[in-house]
């Protein structure tokens, strides 16, 4: 299976790849002339071939049009900043698993010294976004917002989409019963709260803008466990 990579933009029927990618695809990969590879500049997937290999850039030749398979369901993932190790697990799956938007959250009970080196963690997690957004073979690579604070990013979504709120409050009800009650739709925003939990202020906030409260059961899991799980239900219920 042919690899895959992101380029700026198609001109005309070329394409170009510069950089620490072009390095790693001419220098890593022994990239030729006349190989083959996908490109997608996040619309579009064309086949292309290598027509020049330089020290910082590669040249392509775009040929036919592959076809792109976008996601059914456009979720954003608000998720608390937690472990460095766990938070990149967290975003690396959830880009495989086909998220479209991924906004770090300053919870309250967020550890203040990651929030505090969370901004310059921000290229790193781009990087992770890319990586994961080709081996899965995505049409484009997720948007990673700034770290924001729950009561802003909560109100920040339409009306329409489906809002859920992951939650481990006794009387929260099972996700899968929030989900069989919303009606399809293209649109989906999942919340998932810090190692400590959701505040009683976050909770207000959360259900002001619309949100959903909803169980994953009685087990309690890790962050990047939830993260999946909650996903890939989500995907499930909603897509057509």
């Amino acid at each position: 299976m042919r690899r895959r990579f992101f380029v700026e933009q198609f001109t005309g029927n070329t394409a170009a790849i510069e950089g620490d990618t072009a390095h790693h695809l001419g220098r890593v990969l022994r990239a030729q002339q006349g190989q083959l590879y996908e490109l997608s500049d996040g619309q579009r997937v064309r086949l292309g071939r290598i027509e020049q290999v330089s020290r910082d850039r590669i040249d392509f030749a775009l040929l036919d049009e592959i076809p792109a398979h976008p996601p059914a369901v456009d979720v954003t993932l608000l998720l608390s900043v937690v472990k460095f190790d766990a938070f990149e697990w967290a975003i690396e799956k959830a880009t495989e698993l086909g998220v479209s938007t991924i906004v770090p959250l300053a919870a309250v009970r967020s550890e203040k010294a990651l929030l505090a080196a969370a901004g310059k963690r921000a290229e790193r997690w781009k990087k992770i976004l890319a990586e994961a957004s080709q081996q899965s073979r995505r049409v484009r690579v997720p948007v990673l917002q700034t770290v924001s604070q729950p009561t802003q990013a909560f109100s920040a979504h339409s009306a329409t989409a489906a809002k859920i709120m992951l939650s481990e409050r006794p009387d929260a009800p099972a996700l899968q019963r929030i989900l069989s009650a919303e009606p399809r739709s293209p649109q989906a925003v999942l919340a998932i709260g810090p190692e400590g939990g959701w505040t009683d202020a976050e909770f207000a906030a959360a259900q002001a803008s619309g949100f959903h409260e909803a169980s994953l059961g009685n087990l309690i899991l890790r962050t990047e466990t939830a993260v999946v799980a909650a996903l890939a239900s989500i995907n499930y219920a909603l897509a057509e």
